[in-house]
């Protein structure tokens, strides 16, 4: 076992996605399916949904049990997908008294998400009685004490519209100094919060956000989950937010973070949806792109970037990193494999790249080899580093 989990462990509202990895060993593959499957089905974790029944599925499935299966193993059986109601059983007989603790929790959810989201239409709420924005008690919002300060020449974001995305990738390569990004409205809440932070909520913070944030490279705000969850968690517009706040934050730039030819979305789309999604996104206020793949899969992010691209955006090519660049034993994930990936977002015409530590794997050491080596590659691309704290080394 490895990871943040451990017995009596408490699961914090902040808590990191990847709870606890297994990784299972015997001398034979069915032996090993089958201790991995006794490790799960003996893992109680309460309180948020995980994914041991879609892994009890697999390792159920016979063709999984042969041991020959392929990239396409899922999308080929996507009933084991299906988890709700599943037939596994976690507790033993004397385990049965957590049913009583399911209930509770059951209730708790209901009433959290009552104190949310309202009474639900659906068990006869008067949805035109219904303030989607209900204040929230002790809350107050600030207001400017002294008006916006003069602003000290060219925003960065009227020196992107201005000159264009080259010209500002030729002034941030030539700053002096350190350009940062900032990600609260994006990842931050959605990695600690689950993407919950309502667009009213963000409204709130918007202008004094313009003020404190003028000098960053960029203002990471759309994309990524907060689409998705935006519709179906907390049922507003992605479209509305991104409008709404773009007019508080007429002097940043907007970033969003573009799953390549995924989008927003967690399946691949026609070429021409992806085109057109990122058109409407320069048009309502993204300024720029920032275009990864889970899997580093070329011909994804060719899609992305070029989509991209031809909305007239910011493009910024991200290497999703994993490994250890700093040890020449880890096998495939070497730095010859990622100054590639960097060669090849060059050549897709990148305005900047972007090392995307995902899983806070990145250490000091292996950032400055990396960073190093994909300088002399690209010397004339901005490069910016993105990490996860996961692991305790990303100010470092």
């Amino acid at each position: 076992m490895d990871g943040v989990g451990y017995s009596g462990y408490t699961v914090t509202p902040y808590y990191d996605s990847m709870l606890v990895k297994y990784t299972a060993r015997a001398a034979t593959f069915p032996e090993t399916v089958a201790r991995m499957r006794r490790a799960l089905q003996e893992c109680r974790i309460r309180g948020v949904n995980t994914n041991i029944p879609f892994l009890m599925n697999v390792l159920t499935h016979p063709e999984f049990e042969s041991g020959i299966v392929t990239t396409g193993f899922i999308d080929k059986n996507p009933e084991l997908k299906k988890v709700s109601g599943a037939q596994w059983s976690f507790a033993s007989e004397s385990q049965s008294s957590t049913k009583n603790t399911r209930k509770l929790e059951n209730l708790l959810r209901y009433l959290a998400n009552l104190s949310v989201n309202g009474h639900p239409a659906e068990l006869g709420a008067d949805v035109t009685k219904i303030d989607p924005n209900r204040k929230r008690v002790g809350i107050k919002i600030p207001k400017l004490e002294t008006p916006p300060k003069e602003k000290e020449g060219r925003s960065h974001r009227q020196i992107l519209l201005e000159d264009g995305p080259e010209g500002y990738a030729k002034y941030v390569r030539e700053h002096k100094g350190l350009l940062l990004m900032d990600t609260t409205w994006r990842d931050a809440h959605q990695s600690l919060l689950a993407t919950r932070m309502r667009t009213e909520e963000l409204v709130n913070c918007a202008e004094y956000t313009n003020e404190a944030l003028a000098k960053m490279f960029s203002l990471e705000m759309w994309g990524g989950a907060t689409f998705d969850v935006a519709m179906r968690f907390l049922h507003e517009c992605p479209w509305e937010r991104l409008e709404r706040l773009r007019e508080k934050v007429p002097d940043v730039p907007f970033q969003m973070l573009l799953r390549g030819a995924n989008a927003v979305g967690y399946t691949n789309y026609p070429d021409n949806v992806v085109y057109k999604f990122c058109d409407q996104a320069k048009k309502s206020g993204v300024d720029v792109f920032r275009v990864f793949d889970s899997l580093n899969y070329r011909d994804n992010l060719k899609l992305g970037v070029d989509a991209a691209g031809a909305a007239g955006g910011f493009v910024e090519g991200a290497l999703s990193y994993t490994g250890d660049v700093s040890d020449p034993t880890k096998g495939k994930y070497d730095l010859e494999y990622y100054v590639s990936l960097a060669r090849d977002l060059a050549d897709m015409g990148v305005h900047s790249l972007a090392v995307k530590d995902m899983a806070g794997l990145l250490t000091p050491k292996a950032a400055e080899l990396l960073v190093s080596a994909m300088r002399a590659e690209c010397p004339d691309l901005p490069i910016h580093v993105h990490t996860h704290d996961t692991a305790g080394t990303g100010v470092a």
